[in-house]
């Protein structure tokens, strides 16, 4: 005998991100796509703003309000809805999934501090858990409401990780390079593609919000970040230029990287002598959960390199939403997830 599906809906799936979960979660083993939202698209197919789902969600668009409830809740909207109507979606389902950055920063002092406001529900900051698994994973049993992660942080966390823990960073500054889908599916000024096509532009010389991300998850570390839109649609590249508190040979490195990230399912170091794909490169984990990590040492200096490389939309959101979904109802944490990823692509 086997057990009924979990029924998953989605608040706010029209988007790039709610798009993703809905691919993800199509082919995941242990759950049932329930409802689907979209305020522009009621009574329209799914397939009307994903095409690639045409023949696989048959789901036709709801309106939130007409939301019944269900066992999990991923919200998928705009900064600030869903911390404004958090205990009317609680009454939904009883674990909530939110995918903006309304629930990441625990502290709301913290919070106000890097959002210039007022937090709206400042008493459900301390029941959320951080949905980064490689951070939060014991954290994420049992839990009632999961914040979803930034992209750069995401990228940024793995990438800093074994050396954070290790206390050995004494200074890091992080550039991150990023694709197109960052700024979602509605066009702005930036975003729109004459402005945005062949172009290398930077948008966040220092200050970036995920900042405040990364230091609530590897603690007060010296830490600058500038983030650059290229001529690329998906993906994250961190590649952090770190003074260590000691030298470091080699072989040290090899030893923390593997010693945070041998048993960790979707992070995969990539730090070969020679090859076209030495070091991580957005391209080839586009599409999966899979998080590159490699590193080097500049023999003069003494200053370490490491890199991090994942899709924004699917490590960067949808994809680790889902990998703490499985964390916290004690399904197999990669199910749903083992898609390789297109290359080339």
């Amino acid at each position: 005998m086997t057990s009924s599906p979990t029924r998953v809906s989605i608040a706010g799936g029209s988007g790039y991100t709610g798009g993703e979960l809905l691919r993800l979660l199509h082919s995941h083993p242990n759950t049932e796509i329930a409802q689907v939202s979209s305020r522009k698209l009621k009574g329209q197919p799914i397939h009307r703003s994903h095409p690639n789902l045409r023949g696989y969600v048959d789901t036709i668009y709801c309106t939130p309000d007409e939301i019944e409830p269900c066992d999990v809740l991923f919200l998928c909207m705009p900064h600030g809805k869903a911390a404004g109507e958090i205990e009317r979606w609680r009454s939904v389902a009883p674990l909530i999934i939110d995918l903006s950055a309304d629930f990441r920063l625990h502290d709301p002092a913290v919070y106000k501090e890097w959002y210039n406001e007022e937090h709206p529900s400042p008493e459900a900051l301390s029941t959320a858990v951080y949905g980064l698994p490689e951070i939060s994973r014991d954290r994420l049993s049992g839990a009632s409401l999961i914040s979803g992660v930034g992209c750069n942080a995401t990228a940024m966390q793995l990438a800093l990780l074994p050396l954070a823990r290790a206390g050995l960073i004494k200074r890091c500054i992080a550039d991150l390079k990023v694709g197109s889908s960052e700024a979602g599916a509605e066009a702005n000024a930036g975003s729109h593609h004459p402005v945005r096509a062949r172009t290398a532009r930077t948008y966040s010389a220092s200050g970036h919000r995920h900042l405040a991300e990364v230091s609530q998850s590897l603690g007060p570390i010296d830490l600058d970040a500038t983030v650059t839109a290229i001529d690329m649609v998906r993906g994250v590249l961190c590649t952090a230029h770190i003074e260590p508190t000691e030298r470091l040979e080699s072989k040290d490195l090899w030893k923390l990287y593997r010693g945070a990230y041998n048993s960790e399912p979707f992070v995969r170091i990539v730090a070969d002598r020679s090859g076209p794909n030495r070091f991580p490169d957005p391209r080839i984990v586009v599409g999966s959960n899979n998080a590159d990590v490699g590193f080097s040492i500049d023999e003069r200096s003494g200053r370490i390199i490491s890199l991090c490389a994942i899709d924004n939309l699917v490590k960067g959101a949808a994809g680790s939403a889902i990998q703490a979904m499985n964390c916290a109802l004690g399904f197999e944490e990669t199910s749903g997830l083992t898609f390789p990823g297109l290359h080339p692509a």
